[in-house]
C-alpha cells in the first residue's frame, strides 16, 4: 500500500513539474494572420486535389478524372476547394483579382506560349508545379526553372 501511494505521489509530482515547464503558445489573432492561414490551407487543398489526379492522361477539353487539359486541371482542383473558376486558360487569367508577387502553394502559374497566355499549372512549392502538358502525356510535376517554361511565365494568380 505504501509503495502504491508513493507511486501516485511521484506521478502527480511529475505532472506538476511538467505543467510548470510548459508554456502555452501565444496566438496571433490579427486578421492578416488569419487570412494567411486560410489562404495557405486553401492552397494546400487545391494542391492536394491536383496531386490526387497525378498521372491522369491529357485530354483536350478534359476537366475530370477521365482526362484533363491544363485549364481543366486548374478548374477541377479549385472546385475541390469550393472555388468556381472559368473554364479556359485565358478566361482564368483574366478573372483573377489577386496578383501575388511571391508564389504560394495553390497559386496558378500562367504561361505565354505562341504569343498568348495558353498554358497554366498549380504551384506545389519548392520550385515545382503540376500541370496537364499535352496530347500523349499525363498530368505531371515539373520544375518552374524548366528550360521550356522558365522564360514564358506570364503571371501568377491566386483565386483563394
Amino acid at each position: 500500500m505504501l509503495r502504491c501511494t508513493a507511486l501516485v505521489i511521484l506521478i502527480a509530482g511529475l505532472g506538476v513539474v511538467a505543467g510548470c515547464a510548459t508554456s502555452l503558445p501565444t496566438v496571433d489573432r490579427s486578421s492578416s494572420t488569419r487570412e494567411r492561414s486560410v489562404t495557405s490551407e486553401t492552397g494546400a487543398l487545391i494542391a492536394r486535389a491536383a496531386l490526387d489526379v497525378l498521372g491522369t492522361p491529357y485530354r483536350y477539353g478534359g476537366s475530370d478524372k477521365n482526362g484533363f487539359d491544363c485549364s481543366g486541371l486548374v478548374q477541377y482542383a479549385h472546385s475541390r476547394a469550393g472555388i468556381r473558376l472559368p473554364r479556359t486558360t485565358s478566361t482564368q487569367f483574366s478573372a483573377a483579382k489577386n496578383h501575388p508577387v511571391n508564389m504560394e502553394v495553390g497559386d496558378v502559374l500562367f504561361y505565354r506560349i505562341g504569343g498568348r497566355v495558353s498554358h497554366n499549372g498549380i504551384y506545389l512549392g519548392n520550385g515545382r508545379f503540376i500541370h496537364a502538358p499535352s496530347t500523349g502525356k499525363n498530368v505531371s510535376i515539373i520544375r518552374t526553372d524548366n528550360p521550356y517554361f522558365r522564360d514564358k511565365l506570364a503571371g501568377i494568380r491566386r483565386f483563394h
